[in-house]
């Protein structure tokens, strides 16, 4: 879908640099010309190669690993570009790093995704896009407006364009059940609970299993899979309960230490994600699906920019 207003513009880091180009050709543009680099004690430099003056300018990073050096070219692209007389800057950020750190668990926890939330406010940045936030109530912590998109109607898309058979949806702890829900509404299914518990951060217990799985092909959805160990031993649980087959799938593919690994071993038949992170080489695996989120971010930018709703993306 063409854009024909030029004081469109896109920029993007290194984070997820394919990602933006594929949003820029959706609208019809170009991915605008900047050079991110590094003084040789590792400072990072941001050199915007082309006029902004009074643009409407949205800045595609997701801040995920190398976490702390995209968060650092984000906020330095966002000023470069405040500074250079942008009318409208929007930090498109498909997948927030920190979001996990949202509460204090624990007596002297820091809130560090308030905390980034600040910075990039304090940046320049005058709207976000971002998408499956691991905590919904992120979104209060901005000042500036928060467009919080759904990753659940591309998954649910997918899986029902494989036509599977008594399906049910299962989220794998509490928290996740409104996520679920919404699955299992798209694909006519029912949902099942998994109980666990979380002693320490990247290590879960399955403590039981909620909801009938015997017979069942079970679609397994997350946010976020990270080490995978959640994932993983919930396909274990599921099958000593009778589910016949398992999948598994997610927004954000963290996929850090030994998640491909874990994956690999394991008896989930396949594993969907989206490109909100880019997926290296090495990690991409046979039973790892990747589905792109370049239409529906574009659509976003495309509603933002001409002053319509972004709450009809939702449906």
């Amino acid at each position: 879908m063409p854009i024909f207003n030029r004081k469109l513009k896109i920029f993007s880091g290194n984070a997820n640099l394919s990602l933006a180009e594929e949003i820029a050709e959706y609208l019809g543009v170009s991915v605008g010309e900047s050079k991110v680099s590094r003084f040789s004690d590792g400072e990072i430099q941001v050199k915007i190669n082309e006029s902004v003056r009074g643009a409407d300018v949205f800045v595609i990073q997701p801040t995920c690993y190398p976490v702390n050096e995209n968060i650092m070219e984000l906020l330095i692209t966002v000023d470069a570009l405040k500074r250079a007389s942008a009318r409208r800057i929007t930090a498109v950020i498909p997948y927030y790093g920190y979001a996990r750190q949202d509460r204090k668990a624990r007596a002297r926890d820091p809130i560090t995704a308030k905390l980034l939330a600040n910075i990039i406010t304090a940046s320049g940045a005058m709207r976000v896009i971002t998408m499956d936030l691991h905590a919904g109530q992120i979104q209060g912590f901005f000042d500036i407006p928060v467009d919080h998109l759904p990753g659940v109607p591309i998954l649910a898309e997918y899986f029902l364009s494989k036509n599977l058979k008594d399906v049910i949806v299962v989220s794998p702890d509490l928290g996740g059940v409104t996520r679920s829900r919404d699955m299992a509404e798209r694909i006519g299914a029912s949902i099942a609970i998994i109980d666990k518990r979380r002693p320490e951060p990247n290590v879960a217990e399955i403590m039981n299993i909620i909801g009938e799985v015997e017979g069942k092909t079970v679609v397994m959805i997350d946010d976020i899979i990270d080490t995978a160990g959640t994932i993983t031993q919930g396909a274990e649980a599921l099958l000593e309960r009778g589910a016949r087959e398992v999948y598994a799938c997610c927004t954000h593919g963290v996929l850090s230490g030994p998640a491909i690994e874990r994956l690999q071993k394991s008896p989930i038949k396949e594993v969907v994600i989206t490109n909100t992170i880019p997926l290296p080489e090495h990690k991409a695996i046979g039973k790892i699906r990747v589905l792109s989120v370049a239409p529906l971010l574009g659509e976003a930018i495309i509603r933002i920019h001409e002053d319509l709703s972004v709450s009809k993306l939702f449906a």
